[in-house]
């Protein structure tokens, strides 16, 4: 059985980053080895939480305690989120670089967790070290649009924008690019880039907030790659189970994700959508 390695904040009620990543890996047959950059008690967007940022030497100890227990070799993919301080951004380089050593097959996919909806919600140092220590040593970065806006130094205002910010990010073609959340009209995109193919994956828009949406993706993302699926369909298939969760949220009126409840479309989505090629 492969393992993941999943570095991001955990929190006690609700689903963002590794509680959000958990249960979709597990539900693919993947165990997961959560470890936690942040500790709180709900997400922040509620308005009242409690809990803090581990520091960075903890985050290391406690991924050295796996080590020391089991080992790397038998770890397909490091999935790196919200990193708390910069400092963690180090740790996380170090892991996947550990990881490869061990299995050199491993993948790394970086979700470079710093902002959405036109603004930056983390310190500058921690972007400065996605830019310059993670997003080098990703096989793959699932950025938002804001993310590959940021990040690539341009502006994404549809699917062609996203494209080039993709192309950018890329390193012509050595790293494999998504974009998610990209305003298409009444729908949503999301772009996938590897090498000198571009995809698309549209849904109708879902004006719901939905935190861990992202978080939910990149976790359904690595589980379906480690099970073979080639990027763009992996993609689909991740798509297609966001939004169903986020659906059923949105019914609720709920801005946590349902995960426990609407487990089933992890695995079997009742809304299915393809990757479309985009022209050159």
């Amino acid at each position: 059985m492969q393992k993941v390695l999943s570095i991001q904040s955990s929190v006690v009620s609700g689903h963002v980053g590794n509680d959000a990543a958990a249960l979709p890996l597990q539900r693919q047959g993947i165990e997961v080895w959560c470890v936690p950059t942040a500790l709180y008690s709900n997400h922040p967007a509620h308005g009242t939480y409690q809990g803090r940022m581990l520091p960075a030497a903890e985050v290391e100890a406690l991924i050295g305690g796996v080590v020391d227990l089991h080992g790397f070799s038998e770890c397909g993919a490091v999935l790196s989120g919200y990193l708390g301080l910069a400092a963690t951004g180090a740790v996380v380089a170090k892991s996947v670089r550990r990881v490869r050593r061990a299995n050199p097959a491993a993948l790394y996919v970086c979700d470079p967790v710093f902002g959405d909806h036109g603004r930056r919600y983390v310190a500058a140092d921690i972007v400065d070290v996605i830019r310059r220590d993670l997003v080098p040593l990703a096989d793959i970065l699932t950025p938002n649009a804001f993310e590959a806006a940021d990040l690539s130094d341009s502006e994404i205002s549809g699917v062609t924008d996203a494209c080039r910010a993709a192309g950018i990010l890329s390193d012509g073609g050595r790293r494999r690019v998504i974009v998610t959340g990209i305003e298409a009209g009444e729908a949503i995109a999301t772009v996938i880039a590897d090498g000198a193919a571009r995809w698309q994956v549209t849904t109708p828009r879902l004006d719901h907030p939905a935190h861990g949406a992202g978080d939910l993706f990149a976790a359904l993302l690595v589980g379906h790659l480690l099970h073979g699926n080639a990027i763009a369909d992996a993609a689909a298939r991740a798509v297609s189970s966001v939004y169903g969760i986020v659906e059923q949220a949105a019914a609720r009126g709920d801005g946590d994700l349902p995960l426990v409840e609407a487990q089933e479309l992890l695995v079997s989505p009742a809304h299915r959508f393809s990757a479309g090629p985009i022209p050159a």
